[in-house]
């Protein structure tokens, strides 16, 4: 069933994570010009990554179990993303005294806040669905 609520949370973070690197950059340079994630291969790899996982969990509908495993892996997914985003920006020259570390680094952790919730609904469901079998 699509209506779910889990559904709108899987969407959103395909949403977040395959359209907002575009938009938003990650972090600038020391000259301060921007830099966005379809300047990395290895960024749009993980971003589109982690879109596709959310848009596969997103179909799963049928299958609970897998859609919660799969929402791990995502959320295992982003946090490396996150790991690899942190590490480019700390390779900047100026390292840590960079004043531009650029909001596009909050990327996966939005994403990881909508998967999360997705895993709570998927969860609850779950639960509300062995409930009802054992009353049978």
């Amino acid at each position: 069933m699509i209506q779910r609520i889990q559904s709108i949370y899987l969407f959103l973070a395909a949403l977040v994570a395959a359209g907002l690197h575009f938009a938003i950059p990650v972090y600038s340079t020391a000259e301060g010009a921007p830099v966005y994630a379809v300047d990395h291969l290895e960024l749009v790899a993980l971003f589109f990554g982690s879109a596709l996982l959310s848009l596969i969990a997103l179909f799963l509908f049928k299958n609970r179990k897998l859609q919660f495993v799969l929402g791990r892996l995502n959320i295992i997914l982003n946090f490396i993303l996150l790991g690899v985003l942190v590490y480019q920006s700390q390779m900047l020259s100026g390292g840590a005294a960079a004043p531009e570390k650029g909001i596009g680094m909050l990327i996966p952790i939005i994403s990881i806040v909508f998967i999360a919730l997705a895993n709570k609904a998927i969860k609850r469901d779950e639960d509300l669905v062995k409930s009802v079998d054992r009353l049978r």
